[in-house]
């Protein structure tokens, strides 16, 4: 059986400087580098930046144009106040905002930006899945 987890993400660049320099904006610090490729640890997983032809050449399809924005990758915070402010450091880092944030239907409030290669970061607050303390989220927690 296949266990129920995700352990690493990766997301292919086009300018591999670039997308580290950003996400060096937002704060983030790599946790390990190699030619081509860094890795940052993130709550139990890891988010790896790699040079988008290099990804779909370690995939099997060298050519494959890899697209992105068909899914989306997102950050919960404890407040509305939390996510305005990642919002515009995201902003402030070269992203582009795709939708400011806002009071949503579903009774939370969350915006959208895409970081400079077109990953789409979704930015939010549940007031029904309240964070751990490390800023992970565990569904069902308080059940």
């Amino acid at each position: 059986m296949t266990p129920q987890r995700v352990t690493l993400i990766t997301l292919g660049v086009d300018n591999l400087a670039r997308a580290q320099a950003f996400y060096a904006a937002l704060g983030w610090t790599p946790d390990q580098e190699q030619p081509g490729v860094v890795f940052y640890q993130i709550n139990g997983m890891v988010l790896g930046l790699f040079g988008r032809d290099d990804l779909a050449k370690d995939q099997g399809r060298a050519g494959a144009a890899l697209g992105t924005g068909a899914m989306t990758l997102a950050q919960n915070f404890a407040t509305e106040a939390e996510v305005d402010a990642a919002f515009g450091q995201a902003i402030a880092a070269g992203a582009t905002a795709l939708k400011a944030p806002e009071k949503v239907f579903w009774g939370g409030y969350s915006g959208y930006y895409a970081d400079p290669d077109g990953h789409v970061w979704e930015l939010a607050h549940n007031p029904f899945w309240p964070l751990n303390a490390d800023g992970s989220l565990t569904i069902g927690a308080s059940e």
